[in-house]
């Protein structure tokens, strides 16, 4: 389809929380949008909001880089369950290029969405499939890594991205 611009922080699409989609919309040209622009990136997730678009969509595919491609996207997605087990892990972002910050996360969750044919889906993501499900989910709650740190770390990794107050 289409390559598209990826958004960079500070801008304020990045902070807005998404709007549900409708049953009625027709979103397969977004998402085959978003998926070029996310291999081309290249990236392993990409939140619709990236893209400037305000509406509860995400695609993934965390197996591409180092095998077969095996894209998901997830239209109002939410997490039905989270583990109590927590993983930290260095996580980038393509709004925040160049910048590697340690988050704390669910080391596995649930998740249920529509998929782009209409259908109900639902299913347990562990490891690095979850905390990129989690990292894209938090795009359309309006908040980044940077959101994610302790005070002094976000402070940090500010100044690492030329964005410190």
């Amino acid at each position: 389809m289409a390559l598209r611009k990826i958004l960079t922080w500070p801008d304020p699409t990045l902070s807005r929380v998404c709007d549900p989609v409708g049953s009625d919309e027709d979103l397969s040209a977004l998402i085959a949008d978003m998926f070029d622009t996310m291999y081309d990136a290249p990236g392993r997730g990409l939140a619709a909001p990236q893209m400037g678009v305000l509406k509860r969509v995400f695609v993934m595919d965390v197996t591409w880089k180092a095998g077969p491609r095996t894209p998901i996207a997830m239209i109002n997605p939410q997490i039905l369950d989270r583990s109590a087990e927590a993983q930290t892990t260095p996580e980038g972002c393509l709004s925040i290029p160049g910048v590697l910050v340690d988050v704390t996360r669910p080391e596995a969750v649930t998740m249920a969405w529509t998929d782009e044919t209409g259908a109900l889906c639902e299913d347990r993501f562990t490891g690095f499939a979850a905390v990129c499900a989690q990292h894209e989910l938090d795009h359309l709650d309006g908040i980044v890594t940077f959101d994610r740190l302790a005070p002094e770390a976000r402070r940090a990794a500010e100044a690492a991205y030329g964005t410190a107050p």
